[in-house]
């Protein structure tokens, strides 16, 4: 009888998940890569907003990047990243032979507002047979545009973490954490 009552409550569990409206199919890569993402821009944008114009400068030590350098380079990967996946052209304001890099907070913050709101216009148009498409090779391997995705959401979080340090050492609070 116990036996019977736990596999009933496990069936209806599984019953009630599979039709919950926020979970998406298990195949919708965009819609769950949509959501984080714009989970992420907002949260990237509070980091990057926290650190005063003052501080765009700050390099923790010689070999680091300066903040200012470290969000320029999580635009700069999102924009090539996600063009990647989606087979387009990265921002042209992120291309470095065209002069130099400001690293200046509005500049900084525009750039990375207008990377991850380019990546988000192009997961809502990639086709489904693109999210499984190999769009190039890593040592060897093959790299779909789902992987090439994730490698980017994957490193924004890296250097977002990075970035909430550098807020702490100048005595900042960062902003609180997001999923």
């Amino acid at each position: 009888m116990k036996a019977i009552l736990v596999g009933l409550l496990a069936l209806s569990f599984l019953v009630g998940r599979s039709s919950s409206p926020s979970v998406p199919a298990e195949n919708d890569y965009r819609a769950v890569f949509a959501k984080h993402w714009q989970v992420s821009k907002e949260f990237t944008l509070a980091v990057a907003e926290a650190m005063p114009a003052e501080g765009y400068d700050f390099k923790p030590n010689p070999e680091e990047l300066s903040f200012g350098q470290l969000m320029f380079h999580i635009a700069a990967q999102n924009s090539d990243s996600c063009s990647d996946a989606a087979g387009s052209k990265p921002l042209a304001e992120l291309d470095s032979s065209k002069g130099s890099r400001a690293t200046d907070r509005p500049t900084a913050i525009r750039i990375l507002s207008l990377a991850f709101d380019k990546c988000a216009r192009e997961i809502a148009g990639m086709p489904p047979e693109q999210w499984n498409k190999e769009v190039y090779k890593f040592q060897g391997q093959p790299v779909s545009a789902y992987e090439a995705l994730w490698y980017t959401f994957t490193h924004t979080a890296h250097h977002r973490a990075q970035a909430e340090v550098y807020l702490r050492l100048k005595n900042i609070k960062p902003p609180q954490w997001r999923f």
